[in-house]
């Protein structure tokens, strides 16, 4: 799998930002550098290997979930172009 110059070409347009050409150049090489690296571990024998969601045997002690700060809504939708109801209003992209 690799991505082409026009899949950068098309991402940058769906998300409607300007990329020169020198920027889709280097993401492109960029992306298929990943995916590269991607594909040489997907052929990795892992065979008799069990499957790990942690490399450590220990346990972590999670820290109780409290609010450290708050945020001024109101003051950063000001910044918005559109916002109704609470939500930022933004053009529609997938038709």
């Amino acid at each position: 799998m690799s991505i082409q110059r026009a899949d950068i070409e098309k991402l940058a347009e769906l998300a409607r930002i300007h990329v020169n050409e020198d920027t889709v150049t280097a993401t492109t090489l960029g992306i298929n550098r990943v995916l590269e690296l991607i594909d040489q571990l997907r052929a990795a024998d892992t065979t008799g290997i069990a499957p790990l969601a942690n490399p450590l045997d220990a346990t972590q002690r999670l820290r109780e979930d409290l609010v450290s700060e708050t945020v001024d809504r109101d003051a950063l939708q000001a910044a918005a172009p559109a916002v109704e109801a609470g939500l930022y209003l933004v053009p529609k992209v997938v038709e």
